[in-house]
């Protein structure tokens, strides 16, 4: 028989989607599988409108056969089939889609807009040229009496002829490319391997895919001692079929979900909360989201993925679409299924469309809103889950210049010194005095580094409450979110700490203007370790301590020295060394000015020593700090 050749820009189509638009070669048997149970989709629909298609709704089925011998595997099903005729348009011209037309009506006597086909693009079926390298597809179209072959070895062309085959339905037959080097194309013979493709692209097909297995069992009648085994052949159904994301919510138990979520997202605990999503209108889409217990170990670092898997009718097309999730809902494990997205040529990959940028706008709000109910309801849960991710969320406010304070803001905790519990800002905003004008706050390495703070106990003790930032984002998110509700963000351990009366502060005015030339001298004889000496009354009962002026603390320098890239960016905040005016040890240096400006010097450097510890900053020059102390001693 004569074979037919493709069409000169069908063969460059063939070729560039064999060896470039599919990226796992795997895919092939999703694109078969989706290919059949579309098939079956069109005869079901028929018999819904022609009363003359009298086929069993439990009938309906797709099978594989795989024959490691002849290295052949075949998917076979009993729907529409197709005529010669449908032969040569479906599989002779590349890229038409019979699918696509009996969704717009064209293979029908009335629209078809409702039913849920899923291939679309007519070129999934070739996919299966990237492991095999002859294809027989043997069909009989319902109601007729006559079946037909077409085969295939690629571009090189293809031929038709009749056919000899029971019942109606379509037969796809690869012979698999033999194995080379880097490819092992008999995997695609083996029963695991092939339950898990079902398993993972095909489990939600709505009709039951089956393969026969081979079992073992034991001889009946054989002894103990020496146990016989026979084998045997069973059918088993690879698929699940319904989806447990368009059960009714009803309909499925707690634990139901726990189990889905642990094996299909490999985690040993439930989730702490199951979010389902369903929306109808402009765009219609199911979503079922889970919010773990614990991050994965790789959570924080470059390797971790994020993204919801993302399904169309049923069949996965993405294991991580990445453009569902914003980064600061990273954590979230789930999935969404949509008929209405438009998918590229190779429905592996989506379009950049409207579509999708909605659907992950709405995904995102019901996470907020999810996540804001369960820090109401659930408080417990919510401790868990946000010492597991709470770091996210705050890199969410700072990232974006901001852009996410109105998602993120009432959904992070922060220490407090009101509770041994983490508070929210809205609660702090709620305990404050009615006279307090900002919202303070000291950083440290801990919460107890953060409480021994002088400006921090100044603060407590003036009656006012102090969030304790112990994480390296904490201040760069509040310095991002600039207020809350109208209240700014004050650093205690800033020169512009503002407690006291316009008397109080009147009296530091002119005690730092009486002592100006003492001041002036401590600072140079501390050197460039600070840009500033002056009298406080803002360090309860402690002598000295460090204070910075600008943007830019002490605890984000740290940070900052600390990220690869700024060692030698010269950042540096600009630190003020504060005395307390009120301590005996400001006597002490009044008196020292007067009598010995030399030993003046030297526990200047003391001091700012120990105002660098007490700040939590650590000592610049051990050694030389040794050598003075020691030296103090023996004068």
């Amino acid at each position: 028989m004569a074979k037919k050749q493709f069409k000169t820009e069908s063969k460059k189509l063939l070729d560039m989607m064999i060896n470039s638009i599919y990226t796992h070669k795997e895919i092939f048997l999703r694109e078969l599988i989706s290919n059949a149970s579309d098939a079956i989709d069109k005869l079901y629909f028929r018999s819904l409108t022609d009363g003359s298609v009298e086929v069993a709704r439990d009938s309906y089925e797709i099978r594989l056969i795989a024959d490691k011998q002849a290295r052949t595997l075949e998917v076979r099903d009993n729907g529409c089939g197709m005529t010669r005729e449908e032969l040569e348009q479906n599989l002779g011209t590349i890229a038409k889609s019979g699918s696509l037309d009996f969704k717009k009506g064209e293979a029908a006597d009335e629209p078809a807009e409702k039913v849920d086909i899923i291939g679309q693009f007519g070129v999934g079926f070739y996919s299966a040229f990237m492991v095999s390298d002859h294809i027989t597809v043997t069909s009989r179209a319902f109601g007729s009496d006559e079946a037909w072959k077409w085969e295939s070895s690629g571009v090189d062309g293809y031929t038709v002829e009749k056919a000899e085959r029971e019942g109606f339905g379509t037969s796809v037959l690869l012979h698999l490319r033999p194995d080379a080097e880097e490819e092992n194309y008999s995997e695609f013979l083996e029963d695991y391997r092939l339950k898990g493709l079902i398993r993972k692209y095909s489990d939600y097909i709505r009709y039951p895919i089956r393969m026969t297995v081979e079992r073992s069992r034991r001889k009946e009648g054989s002894s103990d001692d020496a146990p016989e085994y026979e084998q045997y052949f069973e059918d088993e159904t690879l698929n699940r079929m319904i989806p447990i994301w368009k059960r009714d919510r009803s309909e499925v138990t707690d634990e139901e979900y726990a189990n889905f979520y642990k094996e299909k997202y490999h985690d040993y605990e439930d989730p702490l909360r199951v979010i389902r999503q369903k929306a109808e209108g402009v765009y219609e889409y199911t979503a079922l989201m889970f919010i773990p217990a614990n991050a994965p170990y790789n959570y924080y670092t470059r390797d971790y993925e994020k993204g919801l898997q993302l399904y169309s009718s049923g069949v996965m097309i993405m294991d991580k679409c990445a453009e569902l999730l914003p980064d600061y809902f990273s954590f979230v494990k789930g999935l969404v299924d949509s008929a209405d997205l438009s998918l590229n040529i190779s429905r592996e990959t989506l379009q950049q469309t409207h579509q999708l940028k909605a659907i992950a706008k709405a995904v995102e709000k019901k996470i907020a809103s999810e996540l804001a109910d369960m820090l109401a309801s659930d408080r417990e849960k919510y401790r868990i889950f946000f010492k597991a991710f709470g770091t996210q969320l705050k890199y969410g406010l700072y990232a974006d210049y901001g852009m996410h304070r109105d998602v993120l803001k009432d959904l992070v905790l922060f220490e407090s010194s009101a509770s041994e519990e983490p508070t929210t800002l809205k609660e702090y905003v709620s305990r404050m005095r009615e006279d307090q004008k900002k919202i303070y706050f000291a950083a440290g390495e801990s919460r107890s580094q953060a409480e021994l703070l002088p400006q921090a106990e100044a603060v407590v003790k003036k009656g006012c409450e102090v969030l304790y930032l112990t994480e390296e984002v904490d201040e760069f998110a509040l310095m991002m979110l600039h207020e809350y509700e109208g209240k700014e963000f004050s650093n205690v351990s800033t020169d512009e700490l503002d407690l006291g009366t316009e008397e109080e502060k009147e009296t530091v005015k002119k005690e730092n203007e009486n002592n100006k030339d003492m001041l002036s001298f401590i600072k140079d004889a501390i050197g460039e370790g600070v840009s500033d000496v002056r009298f406080t009354n803002t360090l309860s009962g402690h002598p000295v301590s460090i204070a910075t002026e600008g943007a830019l603390s002490a605890t984000m320098e740290k940070t900052l020295e600390r990220m690869p890239g700024t060692e030698n960016a010269g950042v540096k905040a600009e630190k003020v060394l504060q005395i307390n005016m009120e301590h005996p040890v400001a006597e002490k240096l009044k008196s020292l000015y007067g009598e010995d400006k030399e030993k003046l010097a030297k526990y200047s450097k003391v001091l700012y020593a120990a105002a660098r510890l007490i700040s939590g900053l650590g000592v610049e020059d051990p050694s030389g700090l040794g050598e003075l102390i020691t030296g103090l001693m023996l004068d």
